[in-house]
């Protein structure tokens, strides 16, 4: 099951590792615990707005480019989860080697 907060825990993760920075540097400038970060990030808990806008604002990152980060994962989890289509024979195909 594609979750929302496991996505946005991922975004926020690999912001952070990019920028070389500790879970407790960016726990201490986003005034959360530490905890409660690495839950966040590990999609075990749901960031409410306020708590996203500081984590975000803690990364240096805009919250709408957080966002969008999201939304392009979670459009490439719903390709991957997505039913494939089974080939349907073309009923006048069908109609027509019966014959």
């Amino acid at each position: 099951m594609i979750l929302l907060r496991r996505e946005l825990g991922g975004v926020l993760r690999s912001v952070r590792r990019e920028q070389g920075r500790t879970l407790r540097e960016v726990a201490q400038a986003a005034q959360l615990s530490l905890g409660y970060l690495s839950e966040i990030e590990r999609g075990e808990k749901e960031a409410s707005s306020e708590l996203l806008a500081a984590v975000c604002d803690a990364l240096g990152v805009r919250m709408s480019e957080a966002l969008l980060s999201v939304s392009q994962r979670l459009a490439a989890a719903e390709e991957l989860a997505a039913p494939v289509p089974l080939p349907v024979p073309d009923s006048a195909a069908v109609v027509s080697s019966a014959a």
